[in-house]
């Protein structure tokens, strides 16, 4: 049994091994082919057409799906359908990104003169360029690897890994160079857990009003312990007109404790931080929750665009929505 657990483990991650480079081996593979692939697809008025057979149509569903929710519309054909009627929700202002490794598909191959005929674009993902896809394909995207991770160097596995994040690199090339923004993302996600990171701003979860401890820079510090003990977290410092100063944090207690001084009648300006991590109420959750965990702060001031003070925003509450980095 113990022999046969080290080489289960061993074969796992020898297929890990493989695929690995299959991947790294995608990287010389980013040239002009693939700058020119996101140039005809950025060019075109149509949508994106992604199209394979078997484990590459499987492959295929999910670039397309990828492409779909970051901002490239995009459905997938499946050649077989193609060939029987399908083909008619082909336009000419479209373009194809066909997959197969060896480019000699059957079902992928008849429908390629069609394609052809209506003007339609190619990007062939093979790896093959001498195959017929590759001859009908106006651009090429080697997807060609060393050897499958199946012992018998069979199975698709490292091929289709490696098409898969071609194809990933397509669909995040693209939103990049739309400016796809994550608002413009969460208008595509409203729904489950995904939706609610992206929809849900900082005003949806923020405490304001008498919730919050505040104090005047001018007030002691005496004045902002008693806010901060019945109250959560932070005291935010504002002036008159209810600007943002700086804040008083848990932490600024405890080094004033830690030098054992006698605090209570200290004025609040000469203790606040005046440069405080703030964030826009308009502001996406999601940011906020970046924010904190990568200033190790548990909470930060709320301001409006006139940086007037409108809430405070605690990481606990953040979590407990389900809002997460």
């Amino acid at each position: 049994m113990e022999n046969s657990s080290a080489r289960i483990k061993e074969t796992g991650r020898r297929v890990i091994q493989i695929e690995i480079e299959a991947i790294t081996g995608l990287l010389s593979k980013i040239d002009e082919n693939f700058a020119q692939a996101i140039e005809l697809i950025l060019q075109i008025r149509g949508r994106v057409i992604v199209t394979g057979m078997g484990k590459s149509g499987a492959i295929g569903k999910k670039i397309a799906s990828t492409l779909a929710s970051t901002g490239t519309t995009s459905y997938f054909l499946h050649p077989a359908e193609g060939i029987h009627g399908d083909l008619g929700m082909v336009h000419k202002d479209d373009i194809v990104i066909a997959i197969s490794k060896s480019g000699e598909t059957a079902e992928l191959n008849e429908i390629l003169p069609a394609l052809h005929r209506l003007g339609v674009p190619i990007i062939a993902l093979t790896g093959s360029a001498q195959s017929t896809l590759g001859r009908y394909a106006q651009v090429i995207l080697d997807i060609s690897v060393p050897e499958e991770a199946c012992p018998h160097n069979l199975a698709p596995t490292s091929s289709s890994t490696a098409t898969l994040v071609m194809g990933d690199a397509l669909a995040i090339a693209l939103l990049e160079m739309r400016g796809f923004s994550a608002q413009d993302f969460a208008l595509l996600h409203p729904g489950g857990s995904l939706g609610r990171r992206l929809l849900m701003r900082v005003s949806d979860i923020m405490e304001s009003g008498d919730k919050i401890a505040v104090c005047r820079p001018g007030d002691t510090m005496h004045k902002a312990v008693l806010e901060m003990a019945h109250k959560r977290g932070i005291c935010s410092v504002t002036e008159e007109d209810n600007r943002l100063s700086g804040v008083i944090t848990t932490g600024d207690l405890n080094r004033l404790l830690e030098k054992a001084v006698q605090f209570r009648d200290i004025p609040v300006e000469e203790v606040m931080n005046r440069n405080p991590k703030i964030i826009q109420d308009s502001e996406l959750a999601v940011i906020a929750f970046q924010e904190m965990q990568q200033h190790r702060i548990v909470a930060m001031p709320v301001i409006d665009p006139d940086n007037k003070l409108v809430g405070v925003i605690h990481l606990h509450d953040l979590m407990q929505k389900g809002i997460s980095g």
